[in-house]
């Protein structure tokens, strides 16, 4: 059953990383074509929630592969911290599904590179999250906790947006929509955060609860 743990984790791993991967050289070739510079897409591609978070799912797969080596690791394979990714990388598939796919219509290569990093990531990590992590120590009040990464996220895109214009998402556009609106939606969003957090809670909570009547049987 580990060994089959391990090989699910090193796949999903190995398979974020390339999504992760493809889309900066895509991002790269799209600066080159527009003559803008390789710094100036690094810039950009990791300006994008769904890169960051997917940047973390990578790297909390890549932990449950390697298993405790080391500090970063050991963090990462950490049950609360695979929740919180959990939690934002729902939050990455959801979004996109409902308010930003029907904007652009991909083909070929970024085709490819979306599907995985929206669809396909949330997917197996959402199945990794149930089948391998251990969720005994998940508590209700580690939810507040979870919303630091999406909060710090908002922060950084709008001090970036002051800087330079540039906004990742519509509903972060301040200067089309305002700083009221922007804040209305960012709250409406962590609602939404807190509500997938509190459903992951429960959901673990349940399968605890299971595993223990199974024990005792």
């Amino acid at each position: 059953m580990a060994n089959r743990s391990r090989a699910f984790s090193t796949t999903a791993a190995l398979l974020g990383w390339f999504a992760l991967t493809l889309q900066l050289i895509l991002t790269i070739q799209l600066a080159v074509d527009n003559s803008s510079s390789v710094p100036a897409a690094l810039w950009q591609w990791i300006g994008y929630f769904t890169i960051t978070t997917n940047i973390l799912v990578a790297l909390a797969l890549s932990a449950s592969a390697l298993g405790q080596r080391g500090a970063e690791t050991k963090f990462f394979g950490r049950p609360d911290v695979h929740s919180m990714i959990a939690m934002s990388i729902v939050i990455v598939s959801l979004i996109y599904n409902l308010l930003l796919r029907q904007l652009w219509h991909p083909h070929g290569w970024q085709l490819l590179a979306d599907v995985l990093m929206h669809d396909v990531m949330p997917l197996l990590f959402l199945l990794h999250w149930w089948l391998v992590i251990p969720k005994t120590s998940l508590h209700w009040r580690q939810v507040g906790a979870w919303q630091i990464y999406p909060a710090a996220y908002f922060v950084y895109a709008i001090a970036r947006g002051a800087l330079n214009g540039w906004y990742p998402y519509p509903f972060l556009d301040v200067p089309t929509l305002g700083y009221l609106r922007v804040l209305i939606n960012a709250a409406v969003i962590l609602l939404a955060f807190v509500a997938v957090g509190l459903g992951l809670v429960a959901l673990a909570r349940q399968q605890s609860r299971g595993v223990s009547k199974a024990l005792e049987h």
